[in-house]
């Protein structure tokens, strides 16, 4: 019954946020964060996003919950944060959430879910915004393929590049993965890669020493995509003076000399843009958007004073061709169907 009028109290309010009037009632927000916040530009970035849009908002209210790296509690803590009946939306981001929230959803058919960095289409109650991470992959890729193929001087011989993650799952293994490694054969066809999996997302010194490994076997660039653990990664490369490529943040100032290039994700952007349009009554629920470089939710941070000062003029000049390329839709690198 709380449910329902709370369900009818939004749709009051949704129908005088058009009309310009008050809100009948503020909207409450909770943002799961499946991890922690910090020294994660994903999860910092969502709850930052959700932040400005709330604060927009007059009257609007947010609970903001960090659920750890033990992925077998998420569950039980996101019906725990539903079962209390107090938001009306609920706002997360991990590939593996949009399965998560259809399952705890099924008992509380009133919650909606907004989802980033996942993709799910045709349940009603959840709204998911997948990046075009083939895009993502392929552009670290394609930098990481033309630093081991060339004379920098921590190159080798071996056009081998190294790949670690921290697990298995369907957007890696059929997205991110298979962009990296396109944009790896556009570089040069003959580069080999060396993928191995961490386990988790902040084992930092596991990394460090599976980097190490790497390196020792003849790789001399690494994509480390494995949240906090990266920093593993770095130190090994800066010790060892070979390079790392970053996929999802702006980390040039954790190892300047190590790292070569980032691509980060507008995640805030993204989340304030889709929690106010939720807000407005104009979020598409039961709908699975994907966004891009070309949307501006994805960059290569290729103005950064660190990427110019470290990667040769050559290098640069054929990533720009190729971002001008996809940036203007002439370089289309589509995102497969989940």
């Amino acid at each position: 019954m709380e449910r329902t009028r709370r369900a009818i109290c939004l749709s009051l309010a949704i129908l005088a946020l058009g009309s310009g009037a008050l809100w009948a009632r503020p909207p409450k927000v909770a943002v799961f964060i499946p991890g922690v916040r910090a020294g994660n530009a994903i999860y910092d970035g969502l709850a930052s996003g959700v932040e400005k849009a709330v604060a927009g908002t007059p009257g609007a209210s947010l609970k903001i919950l960090e659920a750890g790296f033990n992925q077998a509690e998420w569950e039980e803590k996101l019906t725990s944060l539903v079962a209390s009946d107090d938001f009306d939306f609920v706002v997360t981001s991990n590939p593996s959430m949009p399965e998560l929230c259809a399952k705890v959803g099924s008992s509380f058919p009133g919650q909606k879910f907004i989802c980033l960095d996942g993709y799910l289409k045709g349940n009603r109650n959840i709204y998911t915004a997948l990046y075009n991470q083939v895009e993502q992959g392929y552009v670290t890729g394609y930098l990481a393929g033309l630093v081991t193929a060339s004379s920098m001087p921590g190159a080798n011989k071996e056009k081998k590049v190294g790949f670690l993650i921290a697990q298995h799952y369907p957007v890696m293994d059929k997205i991110i993965a298979p962009g990296f490694e396109r944009g790896l054969r556009a570089a040069d066809p003959g580069i080999s890669v060396d993928q191995r999996v961490l386990g988790n997302f902040y084992d930092a010194a596991k990394a460090a020493e599976l980097a190490k490994s790497m390196i020792g076997s003849g790789c001399d660039v690494i994509l480390p995509i494995c949240g906090g653990a990266n920093e593993g990664v770095y130190k090994a490369a800066a010790a060892a003076g070979t390079y790392v490529v970053v996929f999802d943040g702006d980390d040039f100032a954790r190892a300047p000399k190590a790292i070569l290039g980032c691509t980060v994700l507008h995640q805030a952007e993204l989340a304030r843009a889709k929690v106010e349009a939720a807000f407005a009554g104009k979020l598409p629920f039961g709908t699975a958007d994907v966004v891009s470089m070309k949307d501006g939710y994805i960059e290569f941070l290729d103005r950064s004073p660190t990427y110019l000062a470290n990667v040769p003029g050559d290098i640069r000049a054929k990533m720009s061709e190729l971002l001008a390329g996809i940036r203007g839709g002439k370089v289309v690198l589509a995102a497969p169907q989940l």
